[in-house]
């Protein structure tokens, strides 16, 4: 399709790709190849190439579970050429696009499986799996350890304890690059393998789909296996991902219970399907912690989740960056999003307000914050209550603008 209008982005180029590839796939091709044309010339497309080759292996991937199923290859093209006009950018476009893929892979196949099959155990064999051959340093917080060291992702997955293939899993990612370092990037990731709601139950035919609700740990997994083959110097990246079964039962966590996280916060239960902060909770706490007693500098704490409903009633299918007082002053979101359009990923900008903190306050002495400042998930302000209550309930509030650490 046209690329001048104002609203065609570098999309169009990696769908345009995804669809020739299909084309040739089907008509039997093994080696297709790659010819552009008509691309303009801006800074707004300057990434085409990246984003060609992104567009085809995501269209070539064959889901984990369908290649663990057959015999057939069902990724049978394993060559692509690319005629491109300068050689040694082309190589590095490429090299580029195929470490963000390895990435992406990962992150699907951790993401897109049911949830028998991606149980936090079998998360955490397959991450262990991912990066054995790679510099990242890999680790793993049983059961019984997050009792007292996550006590809110451990209550999600309290009723999941009777089921040992259920049972959650916190595991810890880290890579340091070369030189002296600049940047550290710290994750807190959601990795709800399966979200019935708990006692607060998905009803109406909505739960279907909840496997997914861990592509936040996943693609921070997928994340960190791209900056492993990178390898960009003065970098330090640790992750902290929960994996956790929100599942029914005898033991289940409910409504009207006082949870004291890692931070010392007591948090309050309203909602049991707002599950997701609390997972994500405990691990940024951690972050936390670790970035002031290690004195790490210019730390960057970021959280990444499927979360919530809200989100994609606002924004539909595409990501939602907001920023807390000191990533606004270095304008964070904004440079998250100059850089993801570039590579045709599309992320709006939202704002977390004064009445989403005041929505989660306690009421009384009993309590500090609660998980939900409106009676269900899908209440106004959804996503930016979710941000509201993280903030306070994992201690970061304590570090904003009017800190120095």
């Amino acid at each position: 399709g046209p690329l001048d209008r104002d609203y065609d982005d570098i999309r169009r180029i990696g769908e345009a790709a995804a669809a020739g590839v299909s084309r040739a796939k089907k008509a039997g091709s093994v080696k297709p190849l790659l010819y552009f044309y008509g691309i303009p010339n801006s800074d707004e497309f300057a990434r085409f190439i990246e984003v060609a080759v992104l567009g085809i292996t995501q269209e070539l991937y064959a889901p984990l579970q369908a290649r663990e199923t057959t015999e057939e290859d069902l990724e049978p093209i394993k060559e692509l050429g690319i005629i491109v006009e300068n050689e040694e950018n082309g190589k590095e476009a490429v090299r580029i696009a195929m470490a963000m893929e390895a990435g992406r892979r990962v992150a699907r196949d951790i993401g897109r499986p049911d949830p028998e099959r991606m149980n936090p155990a079998a998360i955490a064999e397959y991450i262990q799996n991912a990066f054995k051959d790679t510099s990242v340093s890999f680790s793993v917080v049983e059961p019984e350890e997050m009792k007292t060291e996550y006590p809110l992702a451990y209550s999600v997955g309290r009723a999941s304890m009777a089921v040992p293939r259920h049972q959650p899993r916190i595991v810890r990612l880290e890579w340091k690059g070369d030189g002296e370092i600049n940047e550290t990037l710290m994750f807190s990731g959601k990795g709800v393998v399966y979200d019935t709601g708990g006692a607060d139950v998905k009803i109406s035919g909505i739960m279907p789909g909840m496997s997914r609700d861990k592509c936040g740990a996943s693609n921070i997994a997928g994340f960190i296996k791209t900056v492993s083959i990178l390898k960009p110097k003065n970098l330090h990246v640790i992750a902290e991902l929960g994996f956790v079964r929100n599942s029914i039962g005898s033991d289940s966590y409910v409504a009207d219970e006082i949870i004291i996280g890692h931070s010392g916060a007591r948090v309050l239960i309203i909602n049991t399907d707002a599950e997701g902060r609390l997972v994500m909770c405990d691990c940024l706490s951690h972050l936390r912690k670790r970035a002031i007693e290690e004195n790490i500098q210019n730390a960057r704490l970021m959280t990444c989740g499927t979360l919530t409903g809200h989100a994609m009633r606002s924004v539909g299918s595409y990501t939602i960056s907001m920023d807390n007082g000191p990533a606004r002053l270095q304008n964070i979101t904004t440079r998250v999003q100059t850089a993801g359009e570039s590579y045709g990923e599309i992320i709006e900008r939202s704002f977390v307000r004064r009445d989403d903190f005041e929505s989660n306050k306690a009421k009384n002495s009993t309590y500090d914050v609660k998980n939900l400042g409106v009676p269900t998930p899908a209440g106004s302000r959804g996503h930016q209550l979710a941000a509201a209550f993280l903030t306070v309930a994992s201690g970061v509030d304590k570090h904003g603008k009017d800190s120095d650490k």
